[in-house]
């Protein structure tokens, strides 16, 4: 599972389509206190793209059901994020995110 980031790394750099993407692809499980990988990239080295991803794609894992779970509330997510700001999370994105969830209500 770990690896899987370089292998989309390369696999894009291989292709027309996405080479453009690529230090993105490798980049998309980096963490705010630079705790993720594949790199222990940290704060705002880590492309913007990335960190919004992250916030996105963890609201998205949360809130749809999975094979071994059920999906959780909305609130709950949302609450899940507020928690992991600063330290998965890019603190000042998390604020934007809530809010925009928030005004969706």
């Amino acid at each position: 599972m770990r690896q899987h980031a370089e292998k989309g790394y390369r696999i894009a750099q291989e292709t027309n389509d996405l080479a453009g993407i690529a230090d993105l692809i490798l980049k998309h499980h980096e963490r705010w206190d630079g705790k993720g990988y594949p790199l222990g990239l940290a704060g705002e080295d880590i492309p913007v793209e990335c960190r919004i991803l992250a916030i996105v794609d963890s609201y998205d894992a949360m809130t749809n059901d999975r094979p071994y779970r059920k999906a959780l509330p909305v609130q709950e997510a949302l609450e899940e994020i507020a928690r992991w700001s600063g330290t998965q999370f890019d603190p000042h994105l998390v604020s934007h995110f809530l809010e925009i969830m928030s005004a969706e209500k």
